[in-house]
């Protein structure tokens, strides 16, 4: 069934009534406002049926309105910002045409709610946006309403695009919408219509709004493993087997290695905000590949690692009709990672996933060995699995996005696999750092690659950490993870404070006798030249202290301290004296 409507939601300030105008003179069909269309039938600004009636009679007038425009055809109708949080109006818009989400960033709302209250350009009619701290308002506000948008059939974020380039994006949402569902699809639960592959747009899209063939049917056979270039290494896992892949514009081939690896009859992307394009690349590359792929964004930061927001996740995953022979796919840092891991080492008890990491840190560190968790009240990484990807694709070029700060944060990584086990590369971080740092395409990529094939080394021997391998991995952690919790998580990124704990633990095994002056301060000449903190002026080491107690590694009472015993040979050891890491502690921060 063909639907000929267009339903286009959002929140304020995402461009819903000037990109409906634009989407409706494209088409040459009708276009509705229904705020417009609410004031007219009650006589009355929105504003004031807030203010006389409240919000939950302005919700019903908005329900039955939606209802009367919805029996008509050929409208693009811009609802408004909560007509999507009701299930009724939902069943209603999917019943009768299809529903576009137009999403922007918070600040992209903000910027154009403030130039609309400066202009008296419908200020009045956003009662929803009145407070006092309007941004504060607008983002959880839009975190509420986020997993209900996620529903739409299609999206098209906004900041970067002209009304006429968003608008060219709903038509070819639509036709392509259209298009498929006339060779698929089963209901989603909830809906009165079959719901098509969730597919998100990009900007870097043709404007120009082609019309969607269906795609052809799934092989029943998966294609033959393919030879890629740029293999780091194998992960060598109690799941299997899995490569490392890494390279320069590598994401774009990410459909073909997937269909060398499984061939997956859906796959879903999971990003966030301030990867959007990277997030896009990895969809195109898909799409490509001819894998119908969906996309789910969720706020950047640490607060996104958490059981509600998986439990978004997996609402998602339900109203798509995820199987467990499809794929999740992780594009992002180390928070969509371990969020989209946990998600799949959960859903359905496992769904195949495979980890495509944007930020350096997650390259360098926890895209490769299959920890997945989320965060609790309590702590960090409380609830999770070991459960290991399909395989891991680093596009070294995806870095170039980075801010300096974080790419400085993931260069602690790596330089710590140098310091551990491996002099010849930490020969490359000393010799090589203007190449590495502006991320020479051939340098950067081979240091790149040589790292993680040592942390893959590594959880080859000693998985789910039971041998006293993988812990080596954790130098500098200890006193690093203690600064992170001490100061709130905002302080210190992660790269910084291992950086810090680094020199902790080389300045505890100098006193011990285990390491050389000249080698602390080779490892701190190392760290200085790629921008790391060498201390932490300001936090209180009595904290600091105590929430090393609460470390992982801590057992029986005793800290198990990751040092080294020379350059390139770390050891574990438990009878570090309590008046030496005080010391350290009160050397390091005062």
């Amino acid at each position: 069934m063909t639907r000929s409507n267009i339903f286009i939601t959002g929140f304020s300030g995402s461009g819903k009534t000037t990109i409906g105008r634009e989407t409706a003179r494209l088409l040459g069909w009708t276009f509705v406002d229904t705020d417009d269309r609410i004031v007219a039938s009650q006589g009355r600004p929105i504003e004031d049926i807030f203010a006389r009636y409240g919000e939950d009679e302005f919700r019903r007038v908005e329900r039955q309105t939606l209802e009367r425009v919805a029996r008509a055809d050929k409208q693009v109708v811009s609802t408004g910002g909560g007509v999507i949080m009701d299930e009724r109006n939902r069943a209603v818009m999917e019943a009768n045409g299809v529903v576009v989400l137009l999403e922007a960033r918070p600040e992209t709302i903000l910027r154009r709610v403030s130039e609309q209250r400066a202009g008296d350009d419908d200020a009045a009619a956003r009662p929803m946006l009145e407070a006092d701290d309007l941004d504060e308002r607008v983002r959880s506000l839009k975190a509420l309403r986020q997993f209900n948008y996620t529903l739409a059939h299609w999206t098209v974020h906004t900041d970067l695009l002209t009304p006429a380039e968003a608008a060219a994006e709903v038509v070819r949402g639509f036709q392509m919408v259209n298009a498929r569902l006339k060779s698929q699809t089963p209901a989603r639960p909830g809906a009165t219509a079959s719901t098509p592959v969730t597919p998100v747009s990009s900007p870097d899209t043709p404007a120009s709004p082609p019309v969607i063939p269906a795609k052809a049917g799934i092989q029943d056979e998966p294609r033959p493993q393919a030879t890629h270039s740029g293999l780091a290494a194998h992960v060598r896992a109690s799941s299997g087997d899995y490569p490392l892949w890494v390279g320069w514009d590598v994401i774009e081939e990410l459909g073909e290695r997937v269909l060398g690896v499984m061939n997956p009859p859906a796959a879903y992307i999971i990003s966030d905000n301030n990867v959007q394009s990277q997030a896009r690349r990895a969809h195109r590359a898909m799409e490509s590949a001819g894998i119908p792929t969906h996309l789910f964004f969720v706020p950047p930061g640490e607060q996104s690692k958490t059981l509600q927001i998986a439990q978004n996740v997996y609402h998602w995953l339900a109203s798509l009709k995820a199987e467990r022979g499809h794929l999740i796919l992780a594009a992002g840092g180390g928070v969509v990672g371990d969020l989209a891991g946990f998600v799949a080492a959960t859903y359905l008890r496992g769904i195949p996933y495979a980890q495509v990491p944007t930020s350096l840190l997650a390259m360098m560190d926890s895209a490769i060995g299959g920890k997945t968790a989320v965060d609790l009240p309590q702590g960090k990484n409380l609830v999770g699995a070991f459960y290991q990807p399909k395989f891991v694709l680093a596009d070294v070029s995806t870095l170039q996005t980075m801010p300096p700060r974080e790419l400085a944060s993931g260069w602690a990584e790596a330089i710590k696999h140098g310091l551990i086990m491996d002099e010849d590369l930490l020969n490359t971080f000393e010799s090589l750092p203007d190449e590495i740092q502006s991320l020479q395409p051939e340098v950067a990529t081979d240091v790149i690659r040589r790292s993680m094939a040592i942390k893959a080394n590594v959880v080859s021997q000693d998985e789910k950490e039971t041998l006293g391998i993988r812990v080596l991995l954790n130098y500098g952690h200890t006193i690093g993870h203690a600064i992170e919790a001490v100061t709130g998580y905002d302080s210190y990124l992660h790269g910084e404070a291992v950086s810090v704990g680094m020199m902790g633990a080389a300045n505890i095994g100098r006193r011990m006798g285990m390491m050389s002056d000249s080698e602390v301060e080779r490892q701190q000449a190392i760290l200085n030249a790629y921008g790391l903190p060498l201390d932490a002026r300001g936090v209180d080491p009595d904290a600091v202290s105590q929430a090393m107690l609460s470390d992982k590694k801590v057992v029986g009472g005793a800290i198990r301290w990751v040092l080294l015993d020379g350059i390139a040979n770390a050891t574990t050891r438990n009878d570090v004296p309590s008046d030496t890491v005080r010391t350290v502690l009160n050397d390091l921060m005062n």
